[in-house]
C-alpha cells in the first residue's frame, strides 16, 4: 500500500523551537506586525519560513505536548501570543480593524487558517466561521502532511481529519444532520449552509447542538431547565444581535458559555 504524498507545509520559522523562545519571536513578530499595518494597512509573511516534513508533529495546544525529552517542536498553539503584540502596538481606536485585518491575512496562509480554526477566537458566528473553515479546505492537501497533537488524543497524535472530526462534528450535525461520513465533505456542505443562514437558520442548527452539549457538560446545575425547547427557544429568540452572533454558529465553547451564563442566572433567581 503506497502513502499518499502531500504538498510541503510552511510555516513561519518562529513557530518551532523550544516555548521561551517561541514565545518571544511570536511576540517581537506581532510588534512588528503592528509597525508594518499602521504605515501601510496590510500584513506581510515572516521573513523565514521552514518546510514542515511530512509526518512531522504540530503541537495544537498547550497540554498537548506529550514529549517528554522536551525537544523542540512545532508549537502552533503559541501563535496566541501574536495579539497581545498586535493590541498593545495600535491605537485603540484602530484595533478592532486591525484584528479582522489581520485574521484575513491569517486565513490567507495554511498555518493561520489552522490555528484560527483549532483556536478559533470569539466572536464565533456562522459567518465568520464559515470563512475560518472556508480557508482551511482550500487547505486541506497541505495540512494532511503534518501530523497533530491535541489534549483530547492524549498519548497518541492525530491526523488533520482526526482533529476536525473532534472539534466540530458535532457541529456539523447540527446543521447538516446525517451528512457525509467523510468530515472534509461534511465540512464543505456546512460551509455552505453557515455562510448564508438567516438567524432563525443559526438558532435551528443551536438548538440542535445543545442536547448533545449538555451531554458533556456535568456541571451545570439547571440541565432540566436548560433542556426545555421551549425555554431555549425563549432565551435565543431574546438574545440582542451582537450576544446571538457570538454563539450563532453553533460551536463548542460558544454555545457552552452560553449554557453557562444562563445556568449561572437561573442560579441567582
Amino acid at each position: 500500500m503506497t502513502t499518499p504524498r502531500f504538498p510541503v507545509l510552511e510555516c513561519p520559522e518562529m513557530l518551532y523551537g523550544h516555548t521561551e523562545d517561541i514565545i518571544r519571536e511570536v511576540r517581537t513578530q506581532g510588534q512588528s506586525w503592528a509597525r508594518e499595518y499602521l504605515e501601510t494597512g496590510a500584513f506581510s509573511l515572516p521573513r523565514r519560513m521552514l518546510p514542515v516534513p511530512p509526518g512531522e508533529l504540530l503541537v495544537m495546544d498547550p497540554v498537548g505536548h506529550f514529549d517528554v525529552n522536551l525537544r523542540p517542536r512545532w508549537q502552533v498553539h503559541l501563535f496566541t501570543n501574536v495579539f497581545m503584540s498586535l493590541s498593545d502596538g495600535a491605537p485603540k481606536e484602530e484595533r478592532q480593524r486591525m484584528e479582522e485585518s489581520f485574521e484575513a491575512f491569517c486565513l490567507s496562509t495554511p498555518w493561520g487558517a489552522l490555528f484560527q480554526s483549532v483556536s478559533p477566537s470569539p466572536p464565533e458566528s456562522a459567518e465568520r466561521m464559515a470563512r475560518r473553515l472556508a480557508a482551511l479546505l482550500r487547505f486541506w492537501d497541505v495540512l494532511q502532511a503534518p501530523r497533530y497533537a491535541f489534549w483530547a488524543f492524549q498519548w497518541r497524535d492525530c491526523s488533520l481529519e482526526e482533529l476536525m472530526d473532534y472539534l466540530y462534528r458535532k457541529t456539523l450535525e447540527a446543521w447538516c444532520p446525517g451528512g457525509p461520513a467523510s468530515v472534509r465533505e461534511h465540512l464543505a456542505l456546512t460551509v455552505e449552509r453557515m455562510a448564508r443562514a438567516t438567524r432563525e437558520e443559526c438558532m435551528e442548527a443551536v438548538l440542535r447542538f445543545i442536547p448533545v452539549l449538555l451531554e458533556l457538560e456535568h456541571d451545570l446545575k439547571h440541565r432540566e431547565v436548560l433542556s426545555d425547547p421551549d425555554f431555549l427557544r425563549e432565551r435565543l429568540a431574546a438574545l440582542p444581535p451582537k450576544d446571538f452572533e457570538r454563539c450563532s454558529s453553533a460551536c463548542l465553547y460558544a454555545v457552552s458559555g452560553l449554557l453557562a451564563d444562563w445556568d449561572g442566572e437561573l442560579e441567582r433567581q
